[in-house]
């Protein structure tokens, strides 16, 4: 008998035999705790209105591994909204992971100690005032030449510094949620945005973000923007949290999908019903036509006017460039599709052929990620050490 009927079948009378459990809590069995979280160095600020995401271990059935998702700065979905990040937590023999959401408060995230503001309880980070973000560089690392709008708060962390990646269970955080992070899942909020699951998914295809391929130490740890997995604005982990074990996940009942979107986060029932959780992650684009523009970087704001000036015209440069680029490469593959089908190619043809134009499109979009960094760094003052 078929492996994959027979563990339908077993759902299947799971499912019988417990009525009042629903399909969105079952999930994938996870027996292994997560890895503890490594130690990196937080990405320079790209922009106004970019607030940090931090890190954290996601899961794959399809490989039965952990793997890191890197910390990033994200575009707020909405003036006023912050992150809460998402968080794993044992309960009922296993652990499941609940998925971050943006909101004009922060809930609950398990109490872990994820850093940069993110010490287990609310976010000492930065704050909204007058429809901009402040950021607080005591915890952050802003560039002040181009970002004004900042202050620096020293923060006292009440929190018991370790590298735990998990709420509950044996060895995790014992934190539970207050009345006001439980008053902030009621509220109205947003799943992770588009950049952020294709960021996700970028780092489920890369194998070396797997714990067992890096050992709790991933080469990339955190990145500048969702997605850039290479260049300068790619962290490495300094070290591993604690020495990894090599233990991957055990599964039980299978379920389509991830863990992560078949789990609720408690006092948040809107949420198990939305179609992202549902769907499979947004595919990387196979041709240039399907690539979207890219995203403006913030004016310049050096305070020289001229200076100010002179690298908008380089932005615009730039951007008037790659967006040539892409309309070059789209035209292309176009006309190659269009000789395929004059001359009736077989099967093997069109696949060789698609899959040319998906290298083509990924190189393109890695040269322009490259050459927005490097100019990004020709546009910034060096580091103070």
């Amino acid at each position: 008998m078929h492996i994959r009927f027979v563990r339908t079948l077993l759902f299947a009378l799971v499912m019988l035999c417990m009525p009042a459990l629903s399909v969105a809590q079952l999930g994938v069995f996870i027996t292994i705790a997560p890895p503890p979280l490594p130690v990196y160095e937080q990405p320079l600020c790209p922009g106004d209105g970019y607030i940090w995401t931090p890190g954290y271990w996601a899961y794959s059935d399809d490989f039965d591994d952990y793997y890191w998702v890197p910390g990033t700065w994200v575009l707020a979905p909405e003036v006023g909204f912050l992150w809460t990040p998402g968080y794993w937590g044992w309960s009922s023999g296993r652990f499941v992971f609940y998925e971050g959401y943006w909101g004009p408060q922060v809930g609950f995230y398990g109490g872990i100690n994820y850093g940069f503001g993110y010490f287990g309880n609310g976010y000492e980070g930065g704050r909204w005032d007058n429809g901009r973000f402040f950021y607080n560089r005591s915890v952050n690392n802003v560039n002040i030449t181009n970002i004004h709008n900042v202050y620096n708060t020293t923060v006292i962390n009440n929190t018991t510094v370790n590298r735990v990646s998990y709420n509950g269970g044996n060895g995790g955080v014992n934190a539970r949620a207050t009345q006001e992070e439980e008053a902030a899942a009621r509220e109205r909020h947003v799943p992770p945005v588009a950049a952020q699951t294709q960021h996700e998914q970028a780092a489920r295809e890369n194998p070396e973000q797997r714990a067992s391929v890096n050992h709790g130490k991933p080469a990339v740890a955190a990145t500048a923007r969702p997605g850039e997995f290479k260049g300068a604005g790619a962290v490495p982990a300094r070290e591993a949290g604690e020495p990894y074990r090599g233990e991957t996940g055990a599964r039980g009942n299978e379920q389509a999908g991830h863990p992560e979107s078949n789990v609720p986060r408690p006092g948040n029932n809107a949420q198990a019903g939305r179609p992202e959780n549902n769907v499979p992650r947004p595919p990387v684009p196979a041709h240039a036509k399907e690539l979207q523009p890219h995203e403006r970087p913030a004016p310049p704001n050096t305070g020289n006017p001229k200076l100010d000036q002179k690298y908008q015209q380089q932005q615009d440069k730039l951007y008037q460039k790659q967006e040539q680029d892409h309309q070059k490469l789209a035209q292309k593959q176009e006309q190659e599709h269009q000789r395929l089908a004059q001359k009736n190619a077989d099967d093997a043809r069109k696949q060789q052929v698609e899959q040319k134009h998906q290298q083509q499109t990924q190189q393109l979009e890695q040269k322009h990620t490259q050459q927005q960094q490097h100019l990004q760094q020709r546009q910034q003052p060096p580091r103070p050490r």
